[in-house]
């Protein structure tokens, strides 16, 4: 008999518009489940605030999808994941709960010992759990962090291709395209201007980030939690911010499906 969580949504969180990012991936290794996405773009961005105030923020609004029946949660911020996902696992070890973190290991063992570039959020830049992350993998590759304050809020406000942007992002990278190999996108809003920045870093520099592994490391928890639907076809997403308004719960189906595929 199946379980009857099994047909409730997946919950995923983010500080806004960024987790969209993983959202998209999720969709795509798990196109039957059904899906809740809060962002809170009230309350964005995330990666300039202190880390108590992350961690009571993203705690809240947990507890608000686990309240709306969500049979699991991905935390789809890394400054989130950061601040609160090993207290949100403490208070939850029956849900399965993935974050997300900067794809410094896949960047980190490309073979040569590359030079990698890391953008992400100030808080995640400082943070204890990314300096672990950098010196489990600084044998293998130079590592770059690069605080990037200003760019949550071109992707938070629509824009993604901007000729604005494109300005902010050169100047942002000009420093570093010399010496890269490698730039991870370290905040879930990047990917939305992954574009630009292939364009401006080149052939020559790969980008890696987490969403596709985020994914599949939900998939797999579902799946040994026995919480993965039995049903056919495609599940629904429900799209839900903290500023409530139907322009920001369009910007959030735009982003969905943008690229989508």
């Amino acid at each position: 008999m199946e379980h009857p969580k099994c047909d409730r949504p997946i919950g995923v969180f983010d500080s806004g518009m960024g987790g969209i990012s993983v959202l998209k991936e999720l969709y795509k290794v798990m196109p039957q489940e059904d899906y809740i996405y809060f962002g809170d773009s009230k309350n964005a961005p995330y990666g300039t605030r202190m880390a108590e105030e992350i961690r009571e923020m993203t705690i809240a609004n947990v507890q608000l999808l686990l309240g709306q029946g969500a049979k699991g949660i991905v935390v789809a911020c890394n400054t989130a994941t950061a601040a609160a996902v090993r207290m949100l696992r403490s208070m939850y070890p029956d849900v399965p709960l993935v974050g997300i973190e900067p794809a410094i290991k896949p960047a980190a063992l490309q073979p040569g010992h590359p030079t990698i570039l890391v953008m992400a959020t100030p808080m995640t830049i400082k943070g204890e759990k990314y300096k672990a992350l950098m010196m489990r993998y600084e044998q293998k590759a130079d590592i770059i962090g690069l605080p990037c304050p200003g760019l949550v809020e071109f992707v938070e406000s629509g824009n993604t291709d901007g000729a604005d942007l494109k300005i902010f992002l050169e100047d942002l990278l000009a420093p570093y395209l010399r010496e890269i190999d490698s730039i991870v996108l370290g905040c879930t809003h990047y990917p939305f201007v992954r574009r630009l920045i292939e364009e401006i870093a080149g052939e020559r520099v790969r980008i890696f980030d987490g969403g596709l592994g985020t994914a599949r490391e939900m998939r797999r928890r579902l799946e040994v939690a026995g919480l993965l639907t039995s049903r056919k076809g495609n599940g629904s997403v429900i799209f839900e911010n903290s500023l409530a308004t139907e322009e920001e719960i369009e910007l959030s189906r735009t982003l969905f499906q943008k690229n989508l595929g």
